[in-house]
């Protein structure tokens, strides 16, 4: 079944002409095209089907420094700031809140890896506190059970997936922009070979600039423009329990199980990492790159079926820009859950939390998200098509990152001085493999 998500209204008439558009209605896309609106620009945001219904509202609302790959922790420190800033100017709400978020465990081998992060981001500024034994037990006191260490990240918290995208959107509707659902972005159009316009099914778009905020969708996207960005797309089944329980950690993670508070009084449970790898004709194109990544997380990964295969997001076909596209036939991506791994979520999450244990499940979903070899999003400039950005492949990382990409995405849009160093995240470093050679287009 879809994953909860509040609706926003479509602007009725497709603009002829814009400054800037923005392809993808997901957290990233909303948050660039709020950004650009707020430096004035005439911003149109298409989406294929509706605001946030893909991955951006199938997470677990998670908005952390903790643990950040060095490269991405500085925009992650940016975006915690970014979430709070934006309901006081918008007055729209997120659902944001700094809660801290809280790690328990018995492997010392992982608590030392949490040690040498914390040291490592003393050096940058971020909050982070290691737990001995018995804070650990104190603060996972719901558990009822004993743990040798943790950590405690107090100024990081979490969203509501369900409503953070459309609230971004109503966000960019206020600032004059536009936003158009049911609308998908079939390609874009060259004069001179630069980008001057956006095919959608419902017509053409005039502007010198288009971001591709595509999610799992933008490799295959990317290929109809013959450009070749390395993607692959991990199908996660995770659950949402009823309210009812009291006295449980707002958001916490463990080796066998995580949960986090929900707007509702719920809480959302998941194993980290764990996932099915449908293969598609996109997957065994770039297995070459991705086995690296495939063989670290060979423990938590197994190969999926054909849900992925009839999707149509990973297709290598090409698609013509005067007929329907596989992303009008496939509005939604709405795979079928892992049975079996949503009755293993369940059983862990009662044993690790026993007042969850006479607390119905309310709802399961599935999604697919859209992965780097690197695990580090693409964000830049396509210097074959000028014009283009760019902005996929957030590797599960998007949501809590979506407000400081979008304001990279602004940044590089408008020639402003960047909010962070974009250079880590540039498309251009996916030209060499995995194995350090320079890959074939």
């Amino acid at each position: 079944m879809p994953a909860p998500l509040k609706l926003v209204d479509t602007s009725p008439k497709l603009p002829e002409t814009a400054d800037a558009v923005v392809i993808g209605g997901g957290i990233v896309g909303v948050f660039a095209a709020y950004y650009l609106a707020r430096r004035g620009m005439k911003v149109a945001l298409v989406e294929k089907g509706r605001i946030g219904a893909e991955q951006s509202s199938r997470n677990w609302g998670w908005c952390r420094q903790q643990n950040r790959d060095a490269r991405e922790l500085p925009m992650a420190t940016k975006s915690l700031d970014l979430w709070e800033r934006f309901a006081a100017e918008s007055g729209e709400d997120t659902g944001f809140r700094r809660c801290g978020l809280l790690y328990l465990s018995t492997s010392e081998e992982e608590l030392a890896g949490w040690a040498r992060w914390r040291d490592f981001a003393r050096n940058v500024g971020v909050t982070t506190h290691m737990l001995n034994s018995a804070q650990a037990s104190e603060r996972g006191r719901a558990t009822g059970k004993p743990w040798k260490g943790g950590v405690f990240s107090p100024t990081d918290g979490t969203a509501d997936p369900a409503s953070a995208a459309p609230a971004v959107a109503r966000a960019i509707l206020k600032l004059g922009g536009t936003v158009h659902q049911s609308c998908a972005a079939r390609g874009i159009e060259t004069e001179s070979g630069r980008l001057s316009g956006v095919v959608t099914e419902h017509g053409t778009i005039r502007t010198k600039t288009a971001v591709l905020a595509g999610g799992a969708w933008a490799s295959s996207f990317c290929r109809q423009l013959g450009i070749r960005f390395p993607q692959a797309a991990i199908r996660s089944s995770i659950l949402a329990v009823s309210p009812g329980s009291i006295g449980l950690p707002d958001a916490l993670h463990t080796a066998a199980v995580s949960v986090t508070r929900r707007a509702d009084g719920g809480y959302t449970v998941a194993i980290s990492g764990r996932g099915r790898v449908d293969p598609t004709p996109q997957q065994l194109r770039f297995s070459p790159q991705f086995l690296p990544m495939f063989v670290k997380r060979w423990r938590s990964l197994a190969p999926g079926g054909l849900e992925g295969f009839h999707s149509g997001h990973e297709t290598l076909a090409r698609w013509r820009l005067d007929a329907p596209t596989p992303m009008e036939r496939m509005r939604i991506l709405d795979p079928a859950v892992d049975k079996a791994t949503i009755r293993l979520t369940h059983s862990r999450a009662v044993d690790l939390l026993p007042p969850l244990k006479n607390i119905s499940i309310a709802a399961a979903w599935a999604g697919y998200i859209d992965s780097t070899p690197d695990g580090v999003p693409g964000i830049g400039e396509i210097a074959a098509v000028p014009g283009f950005i760019l902005a996929a492949g957030f590797s599960g990382h998007g949501f809590g990152i979506g407000p400081g990409a979008g304001h990279l995405i602004a940044d590089i849009v408008t020639g402003n001085e960047p909010i962070v160093d974009p250079r880590p995240y540039h498309p251009d470093r996916f030209r060499k493999s995995a194995w350090g050679k320079v890959a074939d287009f």
